[in-house]
């Protein structure tokens, strides 16, 4: 099996908090100094950039993380790494050399000529703040050695998109909140976010919107903030966001158990029985059992088995276990097949 083929350990369902933190994601905005940004490089000059940078990612991480140039990889390939958060949209859309590192486990990856010259990235499993940040830091320290970066003593690191300019650093939470979903208070989450000048968006970032009761808090702005200050005020968002959650799902237990109860078993049952199901189905499905797992209902489901069917049932995925395209009714029904395969010794 290739490192493109494995899950990531983001979907591990371990690490603090797992029960509603899927996963923990820093990201870091580079440029290569006296380099052009993207938006004004012509194809000549993005060719070389990406090939200088792969050449110092392989010289530094020779060992650890695998290149892939995107040009080089089928459209369902690039899919999969997007479903796997290896990569964005954009950059598996957009046109031009381009390429990533990333390690077998699906921690590390390191963009090249996304929107900007480079975009590493680590992604852990569960609320794990300080192993994130250790991790991206040597990786830009290692990497810095090789490549100097723009750099402004008044404004800090240079980037393409002015809110990046500054430490560059991006700190997004995925958060499972199915019970403030249900009791219908996620909307005081946004209103708290938008106060505080942090984004909520849903599983697959930018531009997408909440499917399976999937939430990523990220910060918006970093110039003006060392990246201690930015990660504190991330993680006590965070944190108060998980007590509200973890407050209704008591209150749901204690109060509606019968409302809960058959919710998490009608949407086993479908899942085990369905022979053609949409995604948006299934992903509010598996969120209500996933909430079962973790409220005691389920305690014989493995959270690892759920996570990973968030992102198995996904189209790419779909179209790569059966090589060949599929249109959107035979998904659905490869869909159904998988689940209830993966399912099948679930009581």
């Amino acid at each position: 099996m290739s490192d493109l083929d494995r899950c990531g350990e983001w979907l591990s369902g371990k690490g603090p908090e797992s029960d509603i933190v899927i996963s923990t994601r820093i990201r870091l905005a580079r440029n290569i100094e006296d380099q052009p940004f993207l938006s004004k490089s012509s194809p000549e000059q993005r060719s070389a950039i990406e090939r200088n940078l792969a050449l110092a990612i392989q010289r530094r991480f020779p060992d650890s993380l695998e290149y892939q140039n995107l040009c080089q990889l089928s459209p369902v390939d690039r899919l999969c790494m997007v479903e796997k958060h290896l990569i964005s949209k954009d950059h598996a859309n957009s046109d031009g050399d381009r390429g990533v590192a990333f390690d077998e486990r699906g921690r590390v990856s390191i963009l090249v000529n996304e929107e900007d010259h480079l975009r590493i990235q680590v992604i852990r499993s569960g609320f794990s703040f300080d192993e994130s940040w250790q991790e991206i830091d040597r990786i830009d320290d290692e990497l810095e050695q090789d490549i100097g970066f723009a750099f402004s003593q008044e404004f800090g690191y240079l980037t393409a998109c002015p809110s990046n300019v500054g430490t560059g650093v991006r700190v997004s939470v995925m958060l499972h909140l199915p019970g403030l979903a249900m009791t219908k208070q996620i909307e005081k989450v946004f209103v708290s976010m938008q106060r505080t000048q942090h984004a909520v968006r849903g599983l697959y970032g930018e531009g997408t919107h909440p499917l399976g009761d999937f939430y990523q808090i990220s910060n918006q702005v970093t110039l003006g903030r060392s990246e201690p200050q930015i990660l504190k005020i991330v993680r006590d968002l965070v944190s108060q966001v998980i007590g509200y959650e973890r407050d209704v799902r008591k209150n749901l237990i204690k109060e509606k158990p019968m409302t809960l109860a058959d919710r998490v078993w009608r949407a086993l049952g479908i899942l085990k029985a369905a022979r053609v199901i949409d995604s948006e189905e299934t992903m509010d499905l598996l969120s209500a059992v996933r909430l079962g797992i973790h409220t005691g209902l389920l305690p014989d489901i493995d959270t690892a088995l759920v996570n990973e069917l968030f992102v198995l049932i996904q189209p790419g995925h779909l179209q790569k276990l059966e090589g060949r395209k599929l249109d959107t009714p035979e998904r659905d029904i490869v869909r159904a097949n998988l689940i209830r395969e993966r399912l099948a010794s679930v009581v």
